[in-house]
């Protein structure tokens, strides 16, 4: 099978084949791995997301540092390819989604059963391959922690990229006022389409003042939870737009700037602080992650949100997709897609 697989830590937007790659290239005759239980699951990949943490991760400065060599990817779906003997409700040619520390970057990934999802008849598969990262991690962060309500005000920072997106519609889905924040007009003008009340130009608008301003025609006092997948000095602007009782959302940092919230002002302000780290709730609070993902494919079946692939790539191409997701190319989603599915890209 085809694989891409890491050979040392690197920059991930150098081509396979050149020095300075951490690709040992796209192999053809990577062996297609065991099913390694007898409840395992062989699911053949029909797309894989490409996530900031990925990225991160091929360069050596992810929380999690996997031993040389391995194979990226997170979330994937496909198409069930073999079954253990002691699986009981999956068959091969069921369709179906998951997420992996690794290894989706690849013709076919193993997993548990109950690691993997069934994907509803009608929505489709390369997107149900973007949903579990992305949208779940803003499902978790908007409805499990903060408990956004109707009616309250959700400000969203780097709303264009793949978990700003999820954000900015999930947002909608619970009844809030969305103040949506990202560069370039092409940009603004999506997140207006999936329904974002008030979109600013970070790259030449002045955040506070543009959101003070929408506020006020409004009749409102500030946001009453800030989703954060940037930092830095975007992060610093934003707490002045934040009301008593605020929830912040301690996302990520792709500005590469970890902001600072003093205390005293969480305490004056009643600031409520989310670090909100999703894959670590399949350690600790596995129901709720299940019951979340569950929710989201719910969600999707109906319409109630859609999945903005902004980019395909094919494996032996994602270097370009590494690259696209650094120069902030992408409204929405990247995706490594197999086989047939590449003829579409973007």
């Amino acid at each position: 099978m085809e694989a891409l697989v890491v050979r040392r830590l690197g920059d991930p937007t150098v081509a396979p084949g050149e020095e300075s790659s951490p690709f040992a290239g796209v192999f053809g005759g990577h062996p297609v791995p065991e099913l390694s239980s007898p409840t395992a699951v062989r699911v053949r990949v029909a797309a894989t997301s490409l996530n900031f943490a990925t990225f991160l991760q091929v360069q050596g400065k992810y929380q999690e540092r996997p031993p040389l060599p391995f194979v990226p990817g997170s979330d994937y779906a496909g198409v069930i390819d073999a079954v253990g003997p002691g699986v009981r409700g999956l068959h091969p040619g069921d369709r179906v989604c998951s997420f992996a520390g690794l290894g989706s970057f690849a013709d076919f990934i193993v997993a548990e059963e109950k690691q993997l999802f069934l994907v509803p008849d009608g929505c489709d598969l390369v997107a149900a391959g973007a949903l579990p990262v992305a949208f779940g991690t803003s499902h978790l962060a908007l409805v499990h922690r903060a408990q956004l309500k109707a009616g309250q005000v959700l400000l969203v920072l780097g709303a264009a990229g793949g978990v700003g997106v999820s954000a900015v519609q999930i947002g909608k889905v619970c009844g809030a006022v969305v103040i949506a924040v990202a560069r370039g007009i092409e940009k603004l003008q999506y997140l207006k389409s999936i329904g974002a009340d008030h979109v600013i130009d970070s790259s030449k608008d002045n955040v506070v003042g543009s959101a003070k301003s929408f506020l006020k025609a409004r009749g409102l006092k500030g946001a009453d939870v800030l989703y954060d997948p940037v930092g830095g000095k975007l992060t610093q602007d934003s707490l002045k737009l934040l009301n008593w009782g605020a929830h912040i959302l301690v996302i990520g940092f792709a500005s590469g700037d970890v902001p600072v919230i003093r205390a005293n002002i969480a305490l004056v302000k009643n600031w409520t602080i989310h670090g909100l780290y999703w894959g670590s709730y399949l350690t600790h609070e596995p129901r709720v992650l299940i019951d979340s993902l569950n929710e989201l494919l719910l969600w999707l079946s109906k319409g109630l949100i859609t999945v903005q692939i902004s980019h395909r790539y094919r494996l032996a191409e994602a270097h370009l997709a590494f690259a696209a997701l650094r120069d902030r190319k992408a409204v929405g989603k990247v995706m490594i897609v197999m086989g047939s599915s590449a003829k579409s890209r973007l």
